[in-house]
């Protein structure tokens, strides 16, 4: 069952049906549709070339003018970075009204913006129909690195993932998510876009959510990214990561083409059963293989495999040896990120020592495959691996802005 919403003249199909949630719970309805702006205004952000002429010409405009605004305007939307029509300098200024009557150029919102002491940043981000999540620009000396959500809370319940916490509450659009993009260029003074000399240099789809669990909207949003014409940003530096969801690991190979990340964090059922409970219905050994045919994986393009250090669960020497035995006996190009658990209030667990993290990583060495130790980046700001939940669901819009208040009275 599918509802058409006209925006304008422009119509996009909207699924009204209910989306049971996967996991190890019993299905449970949740809506999937995004409400439709309260103004009717189409947003650009998010539509493919095509869609974009076809806006235009529902909107009223005649097809040889609407495929010259078309192209100006995906111009000024992804190589200049614009939220205004008013400064699209090669469109009449006759027209900036009839564009702007009908559509808009979408930013999420930013509740709350936070920066760590070192150096990473965190934002609380608001859609169009109010709903919050959350994205994290973690800066190095070669690279920066932006991690993107895919859905307002997550349902796989990974019990070390704060954002594992919260109830799934609906995917976000193409838009929203290609928004993130747009938001970070515009805090980083990046606009007008430049090939080299970039802070913003990769992506990664490790945010709340699980990408594959809102496939088409990730797709769509990274051919947005990836375009030559648009953001530009090789898929070579663009990695997806999943816990596991294997009936939709080929299509992403296929059709998207990015690097793979995969969440493992555990070597025997009994464990990943309980650390990644969507393991009882994908069991590591159907992971493995999924990773073994994934199409473009080789020694140049490594899939990336996460495992969370956790404290007598996952970490002894037999862990690390069956964790060798296991992505040789699959032939993997593989590369294993090691990172210390990062705590949250609540959680199960203790992160490993120390000692014990470098005496797994050694033994991984040993047997022939990398498995650096990640560095915990923003912690301070909750910011770090695993810890993204919207503070939104703890403080209220009031209360953040009285904390605004008391900060900025503070400081003067």
């Amino acid at each position: 069952m599918s509802a058409i919403l006209r925006y304008g003249d422009a119509m996009q199909t909207v699924s009204a049906a209910l989306m049971p949630i996967p996991g190890h719970i019993d299905p449970v309805p949740v809506p999937r549709g995004v409400q439709p702006r309260p103004d009717g205004r189409v947003d650009l952000i998010g539509l493919t070339k095509d869609q974009l002429r076809e806006a235009l010409l529902s909107g009223g405009m005649e097809l040889k003018q609407a495929k010259l605004r078309s192209k100006q305007i995906w111009h000024w939307l992804y190589n200049r970075g614009a939220t205004r029509f008013a400064d699209m300098t090669d469109i009449a200024k006759a027209q900036h009204p009839w564009l702007e009557e009908r559509f808009v150029i979408g930013r999420p919102e930013v509740v709350e913006a936070q920066v760590s002491s070192d150096g990473t940043r965190k934002w609380l981000l608001r859609s169009a129909d109010g709903q919050d999540y959350e994205m994290v620009f973690i800066p190095d000396a070669d690279r920066g690195t932006l991690c993107v959500s895919s859905q307002v809370g997550c349902t796989l319940n990974c019990r070390f993932c704060h954002t594992g916490t919260m109830r799934l509450v609906r995917n976000l659009t193409a838009g929203e998510i290609v928004g993130q993009v747009m938001l970070a260029r515009d805090s980083l003074g990046e606009w007008p876009s430049q090939p080299e000399g970039r802070m913003l240099t990769n992506i990664v789809m490790m945010g709340m959510g699980e990408p594959l669990y809102n496939f088409d909207a990730v797709r769509d949003a990274l051919k947005l990214v990836m375009d030559g014409d648009g953001l530009a940003l090789s898929k070579r530096r663009i990695t997806l990561s999943t816990s596991g969801v294997v009936p939709m690991m080929a299509r992403a190979g296929a059709e998207i083409g990015v690097n793979l990340a995969v969440s493992l964090h555990a070597v025997t059922k009994d464990v990943r059963d309980e650390l990644v409970p969507l393991n009882k219905k994908y069991g590591i050994e159907e992971l493995l293989q999924a990773c073994a045919d994934y199409p473009g994986a080789n020694n140049a393009r490594r899939i990336t495999f996460e495992y969370v250090m956790l404290k007598d669960k996952n970490d002894s020497d037999a862990d690390a040896h069956e964790l060798v035995r296991l992505l040789r006996h699959y032939d993997l190009p593989a590369k294993v990120n090691l990172i210390p658990f990062n705590p949250w209030p609540g959680a199960d667990y203790e992160c490993s020592t120390p000692e014990r993290i470098r005496r797994f990583s050694d033994i991984v060495f040993e047997g022939g495959i990398s498995a650096p130790v990640r560095t915990p980046r923003g912690r301070d700001i909750d910011a770090a691996c695993g810890q993204l939940k919207t503070a939104a669901e703890k403080k209220s819009r009031a209360q953040l802005d009285r904390e605004a208040e008391e900060k900025f009275a503070a400081l003067g």
